[in-house]
């Protein structure tokens, strides 16, 4: 994040402790522990000492996160909110110290969202999010192109099965909202050949398998893998951006050393012309 290069000394201590590798490795052990914490919270069988000292402990943890929050606020003030993930560590914060009872009660469970710190802690991990969310323009078209796929579907599946007696293809294909979910069922391939198509082939379509394994080969694998292809697409241009950044920057140490060479080499070549200057004018007094 950029800053004014005009800034207190208080607030240049402020943002070497809060980029200090010793401090941020600290923070990511304490997620990482308050993560276990909040999950042993969840055991009733627990002995109530330890709850206890969970529960401290969950306190401690939130009084440093909101010391952190403070640091970072200081040092980088309105700044500090051009930076999504600091907007969400500002948001993760503030659900941590409301109160868990009353209207509050629901935004206990939320507490939960601190793990996800992590996600920009670990800078592998934030790579990885923030490629996701570049890809999130081509997800999109990707799941207009399925939801159409379902949508052409479910009206050949109603048409196709849902005009039978049999209640159980009937419940499945009855209306188009029923084929959809019933598609939706398929595309996941949880229990697609004995809870649907066996049914369906029971009713007097031997040959429904066609219909369905096609859905899923283009519904499952083809879809499935544009989603595969589209997110390492979304991580290779972000390494390719982030060699073409460390590409820029030697480059640029390259030429200021070049810089100082050349000038280096030129008050050289000045001071060896002001040797042969001086010697010339040795000789020449000799000379006389």
């Amino acid at each position: 994040m950029e800053v004014s290069e005009t800034i207190s000394p208080s607030r240049r201590r402020a943002m070497e402790i809060i980029e200090n590798s010793y401090f941020k490795n600290a923070i990511t052990t304490l997620i990482v522990l308050n993560a276990i914490t909040l999950g042993l919270e969840t055991v009733e069988t627990l002995p109530p000492l330890l709850h206890l000292g969970i529960k401290f402990f969950d306190i401690f943890v939130v009084g440093v996160f909101v010391i952190e929050l403070l640091l970072k606020l200081y040092a980088h003030r309105l700044d500090f909110f051009r930076s999504g993930w600091n907007i969400f560590d500002f948001f993760v914060v503030g659900v941590s110290i409301l109160p868990g009872s009353g209207p509050f009660q629901v935004m206990r469970s939320l507490r939960v969202l601190r793990v996800l710190r992590l996600l920009h802690v670990v800078p592998m991990m934030k790579r990885i999010v923030e490629a996701l969310f570049k890809a999130l323009p081509g997800m999109g078209a990707i799941i207009a192109v399925l939801a159409v796929l379902i949508y052409a579907s479910a009206v050949m599946a109603t048409s196709l099965y849902g005009r039978t007696d049999d209640p159980d293809v009937h419940a499945l294909f009855h209306d188009l909202p029923a084929s959809a979910f019933t598609l939706f069922q398929v595309m996941t391939m949880d229990g697609w050949r004995n809870d649907v198509v066996q049914k369906v082939m029971d009713d007097g379509h031997p040959y429904a398998w066609v219909f369905f394994l096609s859905f899923i080969f283009l519904a499952s694998f083809a879809v499935l893998n544009l989603f595969i292809a589209l997110i390492v697409e979304a991580l290779q241009a972000e390494q390719d951006e982030r060699t073409e950044e460390a590409i820029e920057q030697i480059e640029d140490e390259i030429e200021d050393t070049e810089e100082k060479m050349l000038k280096k080499g030129d008050e050289i070549l000045s001071v060896i012309a002001e040797l042969k200057a001086e010697i010339a004018e040795l000789k020449a007094s000799q000379n006389r």
